[in-house]
Parts: structure tokens; C-alpha cells; sequence
């Protein structure tokens, strides 16, 4: 399995993170999973707008397709005014994982 992180910050001049959160569910969420090979998201944010997507991919290949079909370049100029900066990306290999009990309410 692999990983592309996405870190990026939103303008919360402009818009809430549970604003952003909302519209990422709504609109960004169900084309993600249209997406050959994606395997799931996990969102962390912080109250002051800095935040991290980490999207899981069957394969590598899966993991940068995006770049190649305009996706993510399709997402990203959508949605350019919610950030402060361009978002950043890496793609990693996924090498050890333990999700026993990662969907409770911390």
C-alpha cells in the first residue's frame, strides 16, 4: 500500500477548518473514491487551520495517477481560495500501520 500526504493551511479569514472539512465530505470525498486503487483518507487538522491528508493507494502507481489524469490539479484550482499557500505533497510507501481503535472519538 502507499501514502501521498498532502500538508497544507487553510485561510481561516475566509472560511472555517469545519467549513473546509464540509465541503472536502462533500465534493472532494466521493471523486476520491471514484479514484483507481484509493483505499481511504484520514484528515488531521488543527483549530488554527494547519492540516494534513493522508489518502492510501493500492500502488504506487495508484498513488500518483492524479497528477497524470488532472485530478488533483482540478481539486486544487476549485478550492485555491481556502488555502494560504499552494498545499505541499509527498508520496511514501506504507510500511507499518496499527488502526486497532483509530475511528474513536478522542
Amino acid at each position: 500500500m502507499f501514502a501521498r500526504v498532502t500538508q497544507l493551511e487553510i485561510d481561516t479569514l475566509r472560511t472555517s477548518v469545519e467549513e473546509s472539512l464540509a465541503l472536502f465530505e462533500a465534493e472532494v470525498m466521493p471523486a476520491l473514491r471514484r479514484q483507481p486503487g484509493y483505499r481511504g483518507v484520514q484528515v488531521l487538522a488543527t483549530k488554527e487551520g494547519r492540516g494534513m491528508l493522508i489518502s492510501f493507494w493500492e500502488t504506487a502507481e495508484d498513488a500518483i495517477a492524479d497528477a497524470e489524469s488532472g485530478f488533483y490539479a482540478d481539486v486544487l484550482s476549485k478550492y485555491v481560495t481556502l488555502f494560504k499557500s499552494p498545499p505541499g505533497r509527498e508520496r511514501y510507501e506504507v510500511r507499518l500501520t496499527d488502526t486497532a481503535n483509530a475511528h474513536q472519538a478522542f
